[in-house]
């Protein structure tokens, strides 16, 4: 019995011993070189267009980076940053565990809104590629940057406002802004003596009037909504619930 004992201390020295040497032998994994973006360059400047938002777009493509030590799996983040700003606050748009990402005009286009950039408006974004390794996303390089332009399409239902009380008169819509906390639509404009209505994707297919001048329940079809006295007015709409609010500033 004493030599069973024996034995079975022997064999767990050993292997406490083996695996000690395993990890002291055992390569610590540092950075080598960095990713290196190679398109989109600064030159990429783009209007999105929601009406195409299956076609290919671009590619972001770079070169893969390098680590010493331990063979690992290498992650690749690309992050958008407001331009200008040295990724003080960059947002993941996409990964990838190859050298490159397609975008479709949708995909970019949400990728730039979750990044918190604005519809209707060309934004300037500094663009880079962020490798890690391991599960944990540890060890990041940064790859170089490039800041591309682009005007993002509302990935939520557009909705303006059109009439002879607008600056537009009813040539052409004021788009509205939404706002995804309370779900409404709203805009603060100088407005003259004249009338509006609401409608959807600058067409009369779907279009809302009222019976009241002052705010109240929104009419599909409804009539024009009139305005008697000129002045700066904010108009808050709520298609869900269909109802409206105009207040004079």
């Amino acid at each position: 019995m004493k030599n069973i004992v024996k034995y079975l201390i022997a064999f767990v020295s050993i292997v406490t011993v083996s695996c000690t040497d395993s990890v002291m032998d055992r390569e610590a994994v540092e950075v080598d070189v960095a990713p290196e973006l190679v398109t989109p360059k600064s030159d990429f400047v783009a209007v999105l267009d929601k009406t195409k938002a299956n076609d290919l777009i671009t590619t972001f493509v770079w070169n893969y980076s390098a680590y010493k030590g331990t063979s690992t799996v290498v992650n690749y983040s690309i992050e958008f940053a407001k331009a200008g700003t040295n990724f003080a606050s960059p947002v993941v748009v996409a990964t990838s565990l190859v050298k490159f990402k397609a975008f479709t005009v949708g995909e970019l286009n949400t990728a730039a809104l979750d990044a918190g950039f604005p519809p209707f408006v060309q934004s300037s974004i500094d663009v880079r590629v962020k490798s890690t390794v391991g599960t944990t996303g540890g060890i990041p390089q940064n790859s170089n940057s490039f800041t591309i332009k682009l005007t993002p399409f509302p990935a939520w239902p557009n909705w303006g406002i059109i009439g002879s009380a607008t600056p537009t008169g009813w040539d052409s819509d004021t788009n509205l802004d939404y706002d995804l906390a309370t779900k409404t639509y709203s805009i603060t404009m100088n407005m003259v003596v004249g009338a509006f209505k609401f409608r959807l994707d600058d067409a009369w297919s779907t279009n809302f009037g009222s019976v009241s001048a002052t705010g109240g329940a929104l009419v599909a079809g409804g009539a024009d909504i009139p305005i008697s006295v000129a002045g700066r007015y904010k108009i808050t709409a709520d298609f869900n619930a269909r109802t409206y609010t105009i207040t004079r500033l």
